[in-house]
This record gives structure tokens, sequence and C-alpha cells, in this order.
């Protein structure tokens, strides 16, 4: 695995992170819808800084927050953002989300988050790797509601998840008045079954626009759709 991965405007260093840059986090800040007036942006367990810097790369938002846990990833997400273009408006905090929620008063117009995946007992020797890929240090529950006590009242929360884990967390949003408004399903090839869903939530009820991404026609050939929503950050696009 390369300790750096190049993208059009920007390089992530990535020796030190437990989850080196995947589909996911690339898929998520290329989708993330950002519209004009946000002006404030939390990355959600940054790892690498990926998602913080394709969205300062997309918006001309003046506020790019974003936390991790892990001290590893967090010293490298800072070098990350102070290498790129945007270092002025990206920072880094140090904090669970849990203790970040507790203590931050400021409101956000945009969250985002590629949050660990691996709700299973399963578990490796390395503790890093583990935090990084375990709901344990971030159960959905807690995502959702601290979103609600950091978004602004017309904020939106973005979040890419396996497909199993679609309806529980609409179901946890229900409750705590926190909506789907737009769900994107991200299939492998054309044939294989929903693997991700990307889902966009805000406290307006008003019924999710839905459709599907496929990434590959076969293997290496990338779809359309793909490359159009990559192209502004892969090399190859």
């Amino acid at each position: 695995m390369s300790k750096s991965f190049n993208f059009k405007q920007f390089t992530v260093q990535q020796d030190r992170c437990a989850m080196k840059i995947g589909t996911d986090g690339v898929l998520l800040g290329a989708w993330v819808p950002i519209k004009e007036s946000v002006n404030s942006i939390l990355d959600i367990g940054t790892g690498t800084g990926v998602i913080a810097l394709m969205t300062a790369q997309r918006s001309h938002a003046e506020i790019i927050d974003a936390i991790e846990i892990d001290a590893e990833a967090y010293e490298q997400s800072v070098e990350n953002f102070e290498a790129s273009p945007w270092g002025d408006r990206l920072f880094c905090y140090h904090a669970s989300f849990q203790e970040f929620v507790a203590e931050i008063d400021d409101r956000y117009d945009l969250l985002i988050s590629n949050p660990p995946f691996y709700a299973e007992d399963y578990k490796t020797a390395n503790i890093q790797r583990d935090l990084a890929r375990f709901q344990d240090a971030l159960p959905l529950e807690h995502l959702m509601i601290g979103a609600t006590k950091l978004l602004t009242d017309h904020g939106q929360f973005a979040i890419i998840l396996p497909y199993k884990e679609e309806k529980k967390i609409i179901d946890i949003g229900e409750q705590i008045k926190l909506y789907p408004q737009k769900i994107t399903r991200v299939r492998g090839t054309a044939k294989s079954d929903v693997k991700r869903s990307m889902l966009l939530f805000g406290f307006e009820e008003r019924g999710a626009e839905t459709d599907e991404i496929i990434i590959e026609k076969s293997r290496h050939q990338y779809t359309d759709t793909y490359c159009n929503l990559t192209k502004d950050f892969y090399l190859k696009m």
C-alpha cells in the first residue's frame, strides 16, 4: 500500500492511518450535495482527511472542521490539511465525537461521515485499525443524536453505510426528527447486490429523492456516472 495517494489538486499521506483511502470516502466526498449557502462543514472521523479536503476543493465554505479520535490519524490529517491549497480553511480536533458534541457550541451547515462499519464482534489485534473499523467507538445512535445538536436549522448530514444498515439509520432518524432527503444506493456492477447506501438527512420531512450508482461495467472499466462523479479528483478519470 502506497504511503501517499495523489489526487488532481492535493496529495494525501496515509502511512500512519489505519484506514487507507478507499472508494467509500471518495464516493461520499464527491457525492454529497454542497449548497452555495454552506459556510461551515464538519467531517466526523476524518482519518486521512480526504473528505474534508474534497469539500474544500468543491466549496467556498470558510470553516471546514474535522474530528479524529486516533492520535496517529489526527496528526496525519493535520499534516495533509497544512500541505493542501486550503490549509487556512481546514482544522482538525483530536477528540471523540461524543466529547466534541458535549464541549462545542458551534453549529454546522453540513456534517459528513464515513463512519466505522463493522458491528460484528470480531476484533483484530490491531487496536488502531479496530477503532477505525468498528462501531463500538461511534454507534449510529450517538452519531444521529449528535448530528441534531451540531446542525444549523437548515443544515444537512451526509453518511455512507452498508446497505443493510439503511433501514436502521432511517428509523433512528425518524425518532429524533432527522429525515432522509436524498438516498443513493451503490452497486459494484449492474449484476451485483447493493453494497452501500449514501444518505443525506435534514430536519425537513419532504420524501427522499432516491437513485443508484453502479461503479464498474467490468473489472477496472468504470461507468460514465462514476467517472463523472469522481473525475475532478482521481488522476486517471
